[in-house]
């Protein structure tokens, strides 16, 4: 298996007095996919928050590359080459698509994904590039998102739910783009609630359970029967 571009390690954290995670650890290689699942508080976005910086984590818990980074702050985090897609988009509701993708890249690296590749991948922003980002469907905004993330040219990205409230045929366009992007150099750690699609992807897998690691390692070491077990905490 590849080097880890990205890893965690004994990770807790949590909000104030009241811890979300414990001892989490994990590992992404390089130009892969790592699914990340567990029920509704499992402590999914509370660990891709403590990842960016947004809580509390100690400096060694986190490195990128080899080198610790639980220090830096969240605003550098896409300078280095970490990005998230959270959950929900939160697109630049005064901006357009267009300005929406060129604000990310002037805050982000110099690299081969441009507003234009960004249209080649997703023909349909192209199309309504002038048109404000919310104005769009919730499928289109999720294109708009992934596309902010990939302008940046990071070396990892974080996908928070991306699937979550789209329509199926949405959700298969959406999934269709992931394996040109990690082709493109990119590693990616994906949550998903649909734990058969994270399987289809995704090379490795870990499962959360209560802020806890109930199951960790390559994608086909697992029966169906314990992933169910470990994404319910049986």
């Amino acid at each position: 298996m590849a080097d880890p571009i990205l890893s965690v390690s004994g990770l807790s954290s949590g909000y104030g007095d009241f811890q979300a995670l414990f001892d989490v650890s994990l590992t992404v290689p390089e130009k892969s996919v790592l699914g990340l699942v567990g029920a509704n508080g499992a402590g999914k976005s509370t660990l891709f928050k403590a990842v960016m910086g947004l809580l509390p984590r100690a400096r060694d818990m986190v490195t990128f590359r080899g080198q610790p980074i639980g220090d830096v702050h969240p605003e550098r985090m896409a300078q280095m080459g970490i990005v998230m897609v959270p959950e929900g988009r939160r697109l630049f509701r005064s901006l357009s698509v267009e300005e929406n993708l060129r604000l990310a890249r002037d805050h982000g690296r110099a690299g081969d994904w441009t507003p234009e590749r960004v249209y080649e991948l997703f023909p349909i922003l192209g199309e309504k590039r002038r048109q404000p980002a919310t104005a769009l469907s919730g499928g289109q905004q999720q294109m708009v998102a992934i596309g902010r993330a990939l302008v940046a040219n990071p070396a990892v990205i974080l996908f928070d739910e991306i699937s979550l409230g789209l329509a199926p045929i949405v959700v298969n366009d959406v999934y269709a783009a992931l394996p040109p992007i990690v082709d493109s150099g990119i590693s990616a750690v994906v949550v998903e609630q649909d734990v058969d699609r994270v399987l289809k992807l995704a090379q490795t897998l870990v499962c959360l359970s209560e802020g806890k690691v109930a199951l960790s390692g390559p994608t086909e070491s697992f029966t169906k029967a314990q992933l169910t077990a470990a994404y319910f905490g049986e």
